[in-house]
């Protein structure tokens, strides 16, 4: 039951890939609701979930917020690293992005879509009530899910084969970790502590990279509503399963 209800978020996922394909003519607003929806995420979805799950404090801090500022800091190391690199060894000065940081960042949606799946797994294992609540939490954000990883891989000069590549990864990682739960049981605080960890590289894409290349050509109202909208967005997905 629970692999056939990650199919579900599998079909999400695809349809959110496919949505940011096919308005690349407004890319600006693709970009602004990518980083709408991925400061939802950040905010109202990962983060309450790794405070709760991680739990203990390390020197009077949780220790979720201790993984959340160390994947931003990570993010910026592994970028300003690549980026580094880049210009070494000749890359335009205003072609920075290193095509790398994408893929690692498709990367990490996709294991984060790996945990969504195994949450569905272990809630169905709980009961089947509490089986379909995380089924329709995790089918509804795949769509913002599959939507940021094409994006993500895009915007830092990926080809469109390796966005593809990425998107199909991340729709099928639902289904493989809710089929591995059979085998495989993970710790809670471990669970917290790579919400934390994943929501601190997700803010730091957000913030750092999507949306001031959001801004950078169309400084237009219409690019604020759109990421006005995708935070309202996840709030509306995360209150309805709640």
């Amino acid at each position: 039951m629970a692999v056939f209800v990650a199919l579900g978020a599998f079909l999400m996922t695809l349809a959110g890939g496919w949505t940011a394909q096919r308005v690349t003519d407004r890319r600006h607003l693709v970009l602004g609701l990518a980083g709408g929806l991925m400061l939802g995420v950040v905010g109202l979805d990962l983060l309450p979930e790794a405070l709760k799950a991680a739990g203990d404090e390390v020197f009077g801090v949780p220790a979720a917020l201790l993984l959340f500022v160390a994947g931003f800091l990570l993010a910026h190391l592994v970028e300003r690293t690549l980026a580094a690199r880049q210009a070494s060894h000749g890359g335009e000065e205003h072609s920075h992005r290193a095509p790398e940081v994408g893929l690692a960042a498709a990367a990490a949606m996709v294991g984060h879509s790996a945990m969504d799946g195994v949450a569905i797994g272990a809630a169905f294992q709980v009961g089947g009530g509490m089986g379909v609540a995380v089924a329709l939490a995790v089918v509804a954000h795949d769509f913002a899910d599959g939507f940021n990883t094409y994006t993500i891989t895009s915007l830092y000069g990926n080809a469109r084969r390796k966005a593809l590549i990425m998107l199909f990864a991340d729709a099928a990682a639902p289904v493989a970790g809710a089929a591995s739960t059979a085998f495989v049981t993970i710790p809670e605080a471990v669970l917290g502590g790579y919400l934390g960890l994943f929501g601190g590289v997700l803010l730091y894409l957000a913030a750092a990279e999507i949306l001031p290349e959001a801004h950078h050509e169309h400084p237009a109202r219409s690019t604020l509503l759109c990421t006005v909208a995708g935070a309202l967005f996840i709030w509306l997905v995360v209150g309805l399963a709640a």
